[in-house]
């Protein structure tokens, strides 16, 4: 399929999760959602007469990522936020590795992790890894890197980024953007750079300066192409 862009509809898909079996869309509902991937949790192997726990190089990575999405739940709700995971793992492995996110992080994993085995999700959305040859599965499958896709109530992807697996993301930059985006439909304002919520914005192109003067009062002219006013919803 094409590549997913900024503007594209998020490809809707039917997965088992720990949460149950979901439809994306109607998982989405008329709210925003993260849909994220991470690498993989830990797998139970046999080697010769030995049970033996596999960790890929990625997984403390992943336990630590997934205990920080649970501690920002609120953060997520007030924003009309749901997350969703998903590595290549079965649900047997994500309910155990859950147990102990929560253990390690001191917090109550709720949202649902998808359940993507054979990869059909990470295919669909491009998330499978084909740089780190350290990155793969028993079979040299490659797992997954750390995607993320910011999907509006529309359906709509606003914003992609992919990370290697040997680096952690940064939440605070994921709900930073989600504030702007937010802000910025309600608005005819973008925002600048290091924006932070409450902080200043900057009037749309396409607002005429009378408008401006009605929807930002007091707002300033630095140059003819940048015009800052006050966060309206501070």
């Amino acid at each position: 399929m094409p590549s997913l862009r900024l503007g594209s509809t998020a490809p809707d898909f039917e997965a088992q999760t720990t949460k149950g079996p979901i439809k994306l869309h109607e998982f989405i509902g008329n709210s925003w959602a993260i849909l994220f991937s991470h690498p993989a949790d830990f797998t139970i192997g046999w080697f010769g007469v030995f049970t033996t726990i596999l960790v890929t190089p990625s997984a403390p990575v992943c336990t630590t990522e997934l205990g920080l999405v649970a501690a920002l739940d609120d953060e997520f709700q007030k924003r009309n936020v749901k997350p969703i995971g998903l590595s290549t793992n079965d649900l047997a492995d994500h309910e155990k590795w859950i147990q102990d996110i929560n253990d390690i992080s001191n917090v109550q994993l709720n949202f649902p992790i998808i359940a993507d085995a054979n990869r059909d999700v990470a295919t669909l959305y491009d998330m499978l890894d084909y740089q780190d040859p350290t990155n793969r599965d028993l079979k040299g499958v490659p797992f997954t890197v750390r995607s993320v896709f910011i999907i509006d109530p529309k359906k709509v992807i606003r914003l992609t980024l992919t990370y290697p697996a040997s680096t952690g993301r940064n939440f605070d930059e994921i709900l930073r953007v989600i504030d702007s985006l937010q802000i910025g439909d309600r608005h005819r304002v973008t925002t600048p750079g290091n924006w932070k919520k409450g902080d200043d914005v900057i009037v749309h192109p396409s607002v005429s300066n009378d408008e401006a003067e009605k929807l930002f009062p007091g707002y300033r002219t630095v140059r003819p192409y940048l015009r800052l006013a006050k966060n309206p919803e501070k």
